[in-house]
């Protein structure tokens, strides 16, 4: 966590309370980034590190319990869930999906303060046991996570801003197939018909061209049959 000013990742499709939420926690010394909706957080979560996320549960798409659980198989990031239904099994389904707490709107600002306050005093007893790997190895090609380069030897390998956008986020979820419609909703190309799924396939193809030694056999990023594409590194 950062010593001077933790970094909060709030997402909730109400434009008004992400920006009320901002303010407030921004003014109590907390670096806040703001996301609409669960793809626009895990494109934030591709590339950057928080120390805490505060998640609205009742969103358009994908809801959060479902980001929760998702996010939880991979990260040790604490995660708050805010929601208007207070329902008992509402708040047991979000602790089962990995949630370290749960407020019920409508709340009082300081409550939230005052829970986000206890959750990180918790956190530097645990993280230091979850060391993330910082560089993924592929054969003779490895890829940076911190700077978000790939390396052939002592080359960096050039990769268009595609490229590196599928890299980041094959790299927050190595061994995790992910499919198409995913990509291309994280990739921002709008609606997702088959065309733009058509687009991804182009942008894989290239990339293995890039990692593979043999791009026919992809050894490293691997189509999985009915799921989509999976980045398997050594």
């Amino acid at each position: 966590m950062n010593e001077l000013q933790p970094h909060l990742l709030v997402v909730d499709d109400d434009e008004r309370i992400r920006g009320l939420l901002q303010k407030f926690l921004m003014r109590n010394g907390y670096l806040v980034t703001v996301a609409r909706d669960g793809a626009q957080a895990r494109r934030l979560l591709g590339g950057l590190e928080f120390d805490m996320i505060v998640l609205d549960v009742m969103m358009p798409g994908e809801d959060g319990i479902t980001l929760t659980r998702d996010l939880r198989a991979r990260l040790a990031v604490p995660i708050l869930l805010l929601t208007a239904r207070g329902e008992t099994a509402n708040r047991i389904e979000g602790f089962e999906a990995g949630a370290d707490d749960y407020l019920i709107k409508p709340f009082e600002p300081k409550e939230l303060l005052l829970r986000i306050n206890a959750i990180l005093r918790r956190v530097p007893v645990a993280k230091p046991a979850e060391p993330a790997p910082k560089v993924l190895h592929m054969g003779a090609v490895r890829y940076d996570m911190d700077r978000g380069e790939l390396w052939r030897g002592v080359d960096v390998v050039r990769l268009t801003a595609t490229e590196a956008a599928l890299m980041r986020i094959f790299a927050a979820q190595p061994g995790v197939a992910i499919a198409r419609e995913r990509l291309v909703g994280d990739l921002g190309r709008g609606a997702e018909d088959s065309a733009q799924e058509r687009a991804v396939d182009v942008q894989i193809t290239r990339l293995r061209r890039k990692i593979e030694d043999d791009p026919r056999q992809p050894r490293y990023l691997q189509t999985v049959r009915g799921e989509g594409y999976m980045l398997q590194p050594d």
